[in-house]
């Protein structure tokens, strides 16, 4: 029996699907499949309920995962805590998630700015729009449009980006964006993939659930459908103003989407950690300008 098999049962009852599981890991769904199958041949015992319209856990898996959660913390402790007394300066390894836009259109163009400030340290970023654990060491730090819930998670506010309605000039097609009803247009906006974000409740206050045709989790999606004509898109004010956009005056404003900075208290004082922190508030004020 092995533990990482443990901790997959686990993540199977808390996401729901093998492609759930499989995706921040960056597995195959069918190698999650078979170390589930090894683990019910080691345990003797038939933890998944296999229908045509996906895998669940059935009653003797949900008690052996609800058995293996205290294991699965324990182990992942013992590796912050390893790396915790193994790390004596900023050299080392940063695994940071966030979504595909922050990866982008601010980290990966501010590693020049990282390498000047902590020459040693070697990053991934993972350009995730689900929420990962950092208590499964899934990633080091997350950054992230709402806070989670957590008692062992740090959780530091690190910028506002503003936000607003955008067109294209050819969606306008020469109409004045004052004299727009939004009530009567296409709107594009956002789904709930980053969990009970503000702008949806824009949405309901500002009496236009009606009219959205599109929900994305994808802010690159939202530009590229608003830069083709496809309607008028609920966007990050810099990012829409780069692609040459045009703003849309609203009766009720945007409130703005604020960005977290999310790590585990075990490894916070980490020197690679704190390097990369700073790092990455360095790379979201750089934005500001632009």
């Amino acid at each position: 029996m092995d533990s990482e098999d443990l901790k997959l049962l686990l993540m199977l009852d808390e996401r729901g699907s093998l492609s759930a599981v499989a995706k921040p890991l960056g597995l195959a769904v069918s190698t999650i499949a078979r170390r589930l199958e090894g683990l019910e041949t080691a345990l003797g015992l038939r933890l998944l309920d296999r229908r045509a319209n996906g895998v669940r856990l059935t009653a003797d898996g949900s008690r052996i995962a609800a058995l293996a959660a205290p294991l699965v913390e324990q182990a992942a402790q013992i590796g912050r805590a390893a790396a915790a007394l193994g790390a004596s300066s900023a050299a080392g390894s940063v695994t940071i998630s966030a979504t595909d836009l922050i990866v982008t259109e601010i980290l990966a163009p501010a590693l020049p700015m990282l390498w000047q400030m902590a020459p040693g340290l070697c990053v991934t970023l993972r350009p995730q729009g689900e929420v990962v654990s950092l208590a499964a060491r899934e990633a080091d730090i997350a950054l992230r449009m709402s806070r989670p819930e957590g008692a062992s998670l740090i959780a530091r506010r690190i910028f506002e980006i503003d936000l607003g309605c955008f067109a294209s000039a050819g969606y306008l097609a020469g109409r004045d964006p004052a004299s727009l009803r939004l009530e009567d247009e296409r709107l594009l906006i956002y789904d709930d993939s980053y969990g009970p974000i503000a702008e949806l409740d824009w949405v309901a206050k500002a009496g236009l659930t009606s009219a959205v045709a599109l929900r994305t989790g994808s802010t690159r999606a939202l530009l590229q459908a608003t830069e083709a004509g496809a309607g008028i898109a609920l966007l990050p004010v810099p990012f829409a103003q780069a692609a040459g956009l045009i703003a849309v005056p609203l009766a009720l404003a945007v409130p703005p989407r604020p960005v977290w900075l999310l790590t585990h208290r075990d490894i916070r004082r980490l020197p690679a950690i704190r390097a990369a922190h700073r790092w990455i508030a360095a790379a979201f004020a750089a934005l500001v300008p632009r």
